[in-house]
Formats: structure tokens, sequence, C-alpha cells
């Protein structure tokens, strides 16, 4: 009966997960419940552990940059600053073939590096380009998977809150992590790119190409002017905050901190300041930070009573009796990691799974900065795949009646393949992701 423990754990997890219970009550009571049976229901030792991990977490002072990065897409999100950011953009691809899918993805990069928050981009991105596609006659398909996944690019791109979470649980420096997605994710981000132009050449009923004749009718000198005004400040913030990590004059932390008042500073300076948006603001950034640590501190306490129940030793013993490779090892972690996306949300996938499978990372001699980018790859992965799909339900929730829901299944699934292109890229030259920390940080 004990060495059923571990899978039993999982079971009543998933079982509770599936019938509707929060997932941070889900990962709380599976743990209390299978430590109590693992200590004989004797309360002291399983109480004594729990609070252990409250006390870490609650202690933790790297997780204090959670609610600074919420705070700073929360007022960029609120300030309008995403709007004259989406129409600098559009000065200079509105000529390129797909030039606004084109436009919403590069818009979808800025604002990724400005927030690390994949709902509040994809939500604002959303609504600033939703309109002119469907004016020009895009293909709803191409729409839907052009915002879902240029959202949902938070994931891989500097600075995201899903590192910060990342990090501590994998045990690995957020540092390392921040500067090592810069490749990833300007690969996959390329990806997108070359696959929008593509569709426009080859199926131009798509992607129409816009009337240039209004672009040509602004001087150039308005056209730079505009866009200083509207990307430079914007571009200053992001600087800020990755360069102070990479630097090494901040922690990530700190780093946050400057985002967050650079943000405050930026709605000042575009004169979209004011109590109310504030307020808003730290509405908001107390709501999703609130949701974040009490799954997290869910996902510390499933963890602390599936090493009780001797789950880490019996999947090493499980391991060893089937003889894999390394290589299968690792295929079979981001097996598990994909199909569990279909099904749960990133947090939860991070902090079911990471714990478990980073000492065999570890003993296989891999490279840890690396594994977590493949990691970070298929989480972005989940936020596509349905039937769970986040990204899809938020477009959902802005997009107008005539954008189905097959509208967005279908759009999605390209993406989905040239994500899996950039992670059969990042596993094929792990230097990809290793050389600009090592070369970066000096390890």
């Amino acid at each position: 009966m004990t060495e059923m423990l571990p899978l039993l754990m999982f079971g009543c997890l998933f079982l509770l997960i599936f019938s509707g219970v929060q997932v941070a009550f889900a990962l709380m009571v599976s743990g209390f419940v299978f430590g109590l049976i693992e200590f004989d229901f004797n309360l002291r030792p399983i109480l004594f552990q729990f609070t252990q991990k409250i006390d870490e977490t609650a202690s933790n002072f790297v997780l204090a940059a959670v609610p600074l990065f919420v705070f700073m897409g929360a007022v960029l999100e609120r300030s309008g600053i995403a709007q004259q950011l989406f129409k600098a953009v559009q000065l200079w691809t509105g000529r390129l073939p797909g030039g606004l899918a084109v436009g919403t993805i590069l818009m979808s990069i800025i604002f990724a590096a400005s927030t690390g928050v994949v709902g509040a981009t994809e939500a604002v991105i959303g609504l600033l380009a939703i309109p002119p596609m469907m004016r020009e006659g895009y293909d709803k398909s191409l729409i839907s998977g052009t915002i879902c996944a240029g959202g949902s690019l938070g994931t891989i791109i500097p600075p995201s809150v899903v590192v910060i979470i990342l990090g501590p649980v994998a045990n690995v420096s957020i540092g390392d992590l921040m500067v090592g997605m810069i490749v990833p994710g300007t690969i996959l981000a390329l990806l997108y790119l070359a696959y929008v132009v593509g569709v426009a050449i080859v199926m131009p009923h798509k992607a129409p190409r816009t009337d240039p004749a209004h672009l040509a009718a602004i001087p150039m000198s308005e056209r730079l002017a505009i866009t200083a005004k509207a990307l430079f400040p914007p571009l200053l913030m992001i600087v800020a905050v990755l360069g102070t990590i990479i630097a090494g004059v901040a922690a990530p932390t700190e780093a946050a901190a400057i985002g967050a008042l650079a943000s405050v500073l930026l709605a000042a300076g575009y004169r979209t300041l004011s109590m109310n948006m504030l307020r808003d603001a730290a509405w908001r950034t107390l709501i999703v930070t609130a949701m974040i640590m009490f799954v997290l501190l869910g996902g510390s306490m499933f963890t602390v009573a599936f090493g009780s129940v001797g789950g880490i030793t019996q999947l090493r013993s499980v391991l060893g009796e089937m003889d894999v490779s390394p290589t299968m090892m690792l295929a079979i972690f981001l097996g598990i990691i994909f199909i569990a996306g279909f099904f749960l949300e990133w947090i939860s996938i991070i902090l079911i799974f990471i714990p478990i499978f980073m000492p065999f990372v570890r003993d296989a001699g891999y490279d840890p900065v690396w594994f977590c980018m493949l990691i970070l790859l298929m989480v972005q992965t989940s936020y596509l795949t349905p039937p769970l799909a986040p990204a899809i339900f938020y477009l959902r929730g802005i997009a107008p009646p005539e954008m189905t829901l097959v509208d967005m299944y279908k759009g999605v699934v390209p993406f989905i393949g040239l994500q899996a292109v950039c992670l059969a890229i990042i596993a094929g030259f792990p230097g990809l992701s290793t050389w600009l920390p090592s070369l970066l940080l000096g390890f």
C-alpha cells in the first residue's frame, strides 16, 4: 500500500482539479491528506513541514518581484501607452505583406518585454489589432492565431512572471534565466514573423495588403517623431529593467521595482496618470498576485508531501528499471508537461512537475538553464492547446461574435507547430540558451 501512495496522491490531485476544485486547494488538500497517511495521522510532523514551507514562501525576497512586474503591466495596460505604440509600429509595417499581422507580432514583442504578464498583453493587443485586421479583410483564423501566439510571447521573452516562479522552484538563478530567454524568444518571434509574411505572400486573400496611400502621405520626419515619442520611452524602461539585471547592478526584485516606478513615470509623461488608473492597476495587481502566491503555497505543500511519501525515490527507481537513456528521459519529461498543458495552467505545471524532474535533470548532467528554456517553450505551448488553452479564452472575451471558437482553434495550430520547431532548435543546440548567460553574467 505504501508504494502506491505517490500514484494515489497524483490521482487524488487530478480528481479534485477535474471536479472543479480550485488548483491551490486541490494541491493543499492532496498534500495534507497523504502527509497525514504517511505519518500515521500524526498532525505534528506534517504541520511542522507545512509551516516551514509557508515561512519560506512568505519570506522569499525574489517572489516580491511578482507584484511589481504585475503592477508594471497593469499600469501600461491602463495608461493608453499601448495605443500609441501600436500606431507607431503600423507606420513602418503597413507596406509589408501581412503588414497588420507583422505589426501585431512586433507590438506583442514590445509589450511582452514591458510587462511579462501574458493575459494583459493579449487583451491589449487584441483590442487594438482586431478592428483594423477585420476591416482589411484578414482571415479570422489568421487573426486569432496571430493574437493568441503573439500575446503568449511574454512566457519566453524577459521579463517574465513565469520565470520569477520557475527560478526558485527549479533552484536556478533568475538572472541566468532572464538572459537565457533572449535567444529562444527571438527565434520564436522570428518564426512567427516569417510565417505571417509567408502566408500573406502565398495566400494573399488571407492577409490583404493595406492601402499604403495614407502612409505615403505622412512625411518621414513626422513618422520619426511619432515613433520616437511612442517607442523610445517604453524601450528605455525595458533597458532599465533588463539592463540592471544583466549588468548585475540590481536583483530581479530591485529591477522590477525600477520597472514599476518607470511605468508610473511613463504614464505621467503621457499625461494619462490618474488616481482611478492607479487604483485599477493596484486592484488588478492584488488579485493576480494573491492568485499566484496562493497556488505557489499549495504547490510547495504538495511537493514536500510527495517527497515524504517516497515519490521521488520511487520515480528514480522506475526510471532506473526502465533503463532509459538521458535523452529519452528528457523526452518523457517534456511529453508529460505537454500533455499536462492540455488540462493545467502554467503555474500548476511548474509547481507539480519541476521539483520532481530537476534532480534527475541535474543527475543526468544537463544544464538546468537549458532545461528551463525547454520548459518555458512547453509552458507557452500550453497557452494554445485545447481544451484549457488560456490564450484562446483571453481572446474569446474580447473578440467580436463573428470570430468563433473554431476560427481560434484552427488559427493556433500552425503556431503550435512553430513552437515545436523552436523547441527542436533549442533542444538540438543547447548553446543558444547558455551562451549569452555565460557571456554577460560571467559564468
